[in-house]
């Protein structure tokens, strides 16, 4: 006799799960997502999904994007400590 197991995937939700500014440095800039894509080589899907922080891209991408962007990296990033005084 077989014993079937079934197991739940929950998934983890952060207090802050936006980690990038993409969206706001593309919009600043004046470039599409679509253009990021084509100049970065991928596809607007993944793109979108960077831009929505629905994905982190790799850090040696988020170096393109700045490239690209004519930015620092650490303006694509929000901080995960704030200087309170």
């Amino acid at each position: 006799m077989y014993q079937i197991k079934f197991c739940n995937f929950v998934p983890v939700r952060q207090k802050n799960t936006n980690m990038n500014r993409i969206k706001e440095a593309l919009e600043s800039k004046g470039i599409g997502q679509t253009e990021l894509a084509n100049r970065l080589g991928k596809t607007f899907n993944m793109v979108n999904l960077y831009a929505t922080n629905k994905v982190q891209p790799p850090i040696p991408v988020l170096y393109r994007i700045a490239d690209i962007l004519k930015i620092d990296v650490r303006e694509l990033l929000i901080p995960n400590k704030l200087d309170i005084k």
